[in-house]
């Protein structure tokens, strides 16, 4: 597996990615994040063009298997999404994601990782804590982090528990 920049072709194969990994959701009873409507491309540009959208594909194919876009918030990179596709879970192509996002982030002096998501998804706040994530109580949040989970309350997704996390 490598992992590389995204290209502006793609995309539309980032989105794919996206719903095929969301498919994993409605196991759980969360169909509306399963049915959720992956980024636009016109809101994926942005992160590609800043060169921070990366893709992981497998060695001797340049299909990306999955994805990670994020952008700088309050001197930490913030994780924006991390989605890998469903045939190719388990082969820690997410911890790879991370771990290339750490990089970049080091590059920039930016001092953690940081993200938000579920806490009772499996594969969300308790994999991140495997990988070194803590959790942040409200009076460690950033005003850059607050407005991040005013947006996802907005868009519904205090419906299900969710935690904002930071990595050194």
């Amino acid at each position: 597996m490598r992992i590389r920049p995204a290209t502006a072709a793609e995309l539309p194969a980032l989105r794919a990615v996206e719903r095929a990994a969301g498919s994993p959701y409605r196991r759980l009873g969360m169909a509306e994040i399963a049915d959720d409507e992956p980024p636009a491309l016109d809101l994926l540009e942005p992160y590609r063009r800043a060169g921070r959208a990366w893709v992981a594909a497998a060695t001797g194919e340049d299909r990306p298997l999955a994805y990670l876009i994020a952008e700088p918030v309050d001197g930490a990179l913030h994780i924006e999404q991390v989605s890998v596709h469903p045939d190719f879970a388990h082969r820690r192509i997410g911890r790879a994601l991370l771990a290339y996002a750490d990089d970049r982030a080091q590059e920039e002096g930016l001092t953690h990782l940081t993200l938000t998501t579920f806490t009772e998804v499996p594969w969300n706040a308790p994999y991140y804590a495997r990988l070194g994530f803590r959790a942040l109580d409200e009076a460690e949040l950033t005003p850059g982090l607050r407005k991040i989970r005013a947006l996802e309350a907005g868009h519904g997704l205090d419906r299900w528990p969710r935690v904002c996390m930071r990595r050194p």
